[in-house]
């Protein structure tokens, strides 16, 4: 599991799988914000069998998925869950590229 970190509360990484959830905690991370829609490729984990997994490693989650550019609504429910969520926060998606375009928007947006 490569990921790369933005900052000291959040770092992106691609598609993750149920059995590296619990490394992700191992390394410190507190929460996983998932970025992709379910669904977008065959043989990609949905975010309820991440979700599963991250409740078992004593991790929050959150799915906002995104396709295409961000949202309005994207935008509103990253920033209540940058506020929600313990951090570090793990963010993923097919590529880490719209986790990382989500956190750059929040951070932007508030300062």
């Amino acid at each position: 599991m490569n990921h790369r970190k933005l900052d000291a509360d959040f770092a992106i990484a691609g598609q993750i799988t149920p059995s590296e959830v619990q490394a992700i905690a191992d390394a410190g991370f507190k929460s996983i914000l998932c970025a992709r829609p379910d669904q977008e490729e065959p043989g990609q984990p949905s975010f309820a069998t991440i979700a599963s997994a991250a409740e078992r490693a004593g991790l929050r989650a959150v799915h906002i998925p995104v396709s295409g550019g961000l949202t309005e609504g994207a935008l509103i429910r990253a920033e209540q869950a940058f506020k929600d969520l313990p951090r570090p926060i793990f963010g993923y998606c097919r590529s880490g590229a719209r986790a990382g375009s989500l956190y750059s928007a929040i951070k932007s947006a508030v300062g």
